[in-house]
């Protein structure tokens, strides 16, 4: 058995992507996923499962995508992964509210940087399958736009941290 995290695409708590979160985890749990349990209203959930990511990614997409009426993008981490994200955060000085982790299906494109439109004061480092980006200005008042934003999913380095934690926790429960 091991631990996941799933990250929805465009699931917020009003507006067009609408998913109450008790409705999450009452997919995940017909899913057949353990010890189901979601944190804040933005699509993510922890849970333990048997089954390979790729399977529970693809099963879970189904599920929304029947519940919705549309297709919802999801992203995968294990509890190793959530860790190993934050262990390569490239601004650890900087407030973890004004840090963003975009989580992508594939590698980053190195480059990333120069497809940016809008760019200000923010800083683009692509890592793996994710792309960190510091907004000294805040979230809120920035108008960056990366191509890549329209793949993935973005978390603040709390949300993730948070995640990590829920996911290393049920890891460590499950070795016992």
């Amino acid at each position: 058995m091991k631990t996941l995290v799933a990250l929805l695409r465009a699931v917020n708590v009003g507006g067009t992507g609408k998913l109450p979160m008790a409705a999450l985890r009452m997919i995940c749990e017909q899913a057949g996923f353990g010890n189901v349990r979601t944190y804040i209203q933005s699509g993510n959930v922890v849970f333990d499962t048997n089954l390979p990511d790729g399977t529970v990614k693809s099963k879970l997409e189904r599920r929304l995508a029947e519940h919705m009426g549309k297709p919802v993008g999801v992203m995968i981490r294990d509890s190793a992964q959530m860790r190993s994200i934050l262990e390569r955060n490239p601004f650890p000085d900087a407030a973890p509210n004004k840090v963003s982790v975009l989580f992508l299906d594939h590698t980053a494109p190195d480059r990333i940087a120069a497809t940016a439109k809008r760019l200000a004061d923010e800083e683009i480092v692509p890592s793996g399958a994710e792309i960190f980006i510091h907004y000294p200005s805040g979230m809120g008042r920035s108008r960056l736009g990366l191509p890549a934003m329209n793949e993935g999913t973005a978390r603040n380095l709390n949300t993730v941290a948070k995640l990590a934690a829920m996911a290393s926790e049920d890891a460590r429960s499950l070795s016992r």
